[in-house]
């Protein structure tokens, strides 16, 4: 993989992520005011772009959605094909 590319998909994992995490923040304050939340539609579609690690530690961290089915079980299997889809990426056989 080239030196650039493999650059930029860091810099892009990396931001999707912390974009991900504020974003549950974000979500769980507005919560606790109830004002105007994220979709949760939003959310798994952040998930789904590579950012599940950052979705999940929110979850975590501000213990926000945890006892949503669909997010207990769907973010961890998005975190698992996140896994593959970067472990496909940079592996030597599945680019070039």
């Amino acid at each position: 993989m080239d030196r650039d590319l493999l650059f930029l998909l860091s810099v892009y994992f990396i931001a999707i992520n912390i974009y991900a995490f504020s974003l549950m923040g974000s979500d769980k304050k507005q919560a606790i005011r109830k004002r105007r939340r994220v979709p949760e539609a939003r959310l798994f579609l952040v998930a789904a772009a590579l950012g599940a690690l950052g979705i999940w530690l929110g979850m975590r961290t501000w213990r926000h959605k945890t006892k949503h089915a669909s997010f207990a079980a769907g973010i961890p299997a998005l975190l698992v094909v996140n896994a593959a889809v970067i472990a496909m990426l940079l592996w030597p056989w599945a680019g070039s």
